[in-house]
């Protein structure tokens, strides 16, 4: 088909596939079972056969893993999931590390290297740690190596500060200046009401502009698990697509939607990056302007 005879819609999903450097985001409901809090080993080993596959195909990938409280609680022995910030805390310092050696035994088993990067959302408030992030961040690449990268729940003041890692995974794609995120969820885009109560609901293929109906419809048709919901995709998408990444809203409950969306399936919600003159990144994310 010509460029020419393509929908507009299809002609954004199919330039996709032209996409260098992706951030991909999962959260740790994708990678726990509900029924036992135990870790879903075979759902990690896909998703790191396919961040594998892409990085074969000449990619850049970045994985923004959350999950690290929900190892550390069940890997403790405790029943279930701690309300104190200072045992969640403990239980991160516990999970982190079981949760890092995972995907390092996981990715080796594909012939590619690991390693683990801990944020905090003072990284971006000040210019020198911001430097110092986006430096290590582009040298692992560079070297060939995937970042796995994680809020370092163990000092963090508020576990919902960067909204289960939606919007953490944003400001990775701006530090190493990605075009593409992927954020998998347990909903599949972003509909015009919450799907799960309203069998009318459409979902939104392509969003070009994100204004304040668009907001209102996040708020009406959000996800509930974890510490994020629909509304803090939607600030995350905000992030993305106004420092130039595209980002897409997809299903994890099928992790070969990564293929899919790279591919130009029209799966999930794609957010189209529109670079703004004279933005200024640093303050849009230091004083929450996406919340807005």
């Amino acid at each position: 088909m010509l460029k020419e005879e393509m929908s507009a819609e299809a002609l954004c999903r199919s330039e996709l596939k032209n996409k260098k450097r992706i951030v991909i985001k999962i959260g740790s409901s994708s990678l726990i079972h509900s029924e036992t809090g135990g870790i879903d080993y075979i759902r990690l080993e896909k998703l790191v056969r396919i961040m594998s596959d892409l990085k074969n195909r000449g990619k850049d990938v970045v994985l923004v893993s959350s999950g690290a409280i929900g190892v550390g609680y069940k890997n403790l022995g405790l029943p279930a999931r701690p309300e104190s910030l200072a045992m969640k805390q403990a239980c991160a310092a516990v999970g982190q590390g079981q949760l890092m050696m995972i995907y390092q035994k996981l990715f080796l088993e594909y012939n590619h290297k690991a390693a683990q990067v801990l944020l905090t959302f003072d990284v971006i408030t000040s210019d020198e740690r911001r430097k110092n992030a986006r430096n290590t961040l582009n040298e692992l690449l560079k070297l060939g190596i995937i970042p796995v990268v994680n809020e370092n729940d163990t000092v963090a003041t508020e576990e919902i500060e960067f909204g289960d890692n939606d919007t953490l995974s944003a400001i990775v794609a701006t530090l190493i200046d990605a075009d593409l995120l992927i954020l998998l969820t347990d909903i599949d885009g972003l509909y015009t009401d919450d799907p799960r109560r309203n069998p009318d609901a459409k979902r939104l293929s392509v969003v070009t502009k994100i204004d304040n109906k668009l907001i209102g419809m996040a708020k009406g048709s959000g996800s509930s698990v974890g510490t994020g919901g629909m509304s803090t995709k939607i600030a995350a998408a905000r992030i993305a697509t106004d420092t130039n990444t595209d980002m897409v809203i997809c299903h994890s409950e099928d992790l070969d939607n990564i293929n899919k969306v790279i591919d130009g399936e029209d799966v999930g919600t794609l957010f189209i990056a529109h670079e703004q003159e004279d933005f200024d990144t640093t303050d849009f994310i230091i004083n929450k302007r996406y919340m807005e």
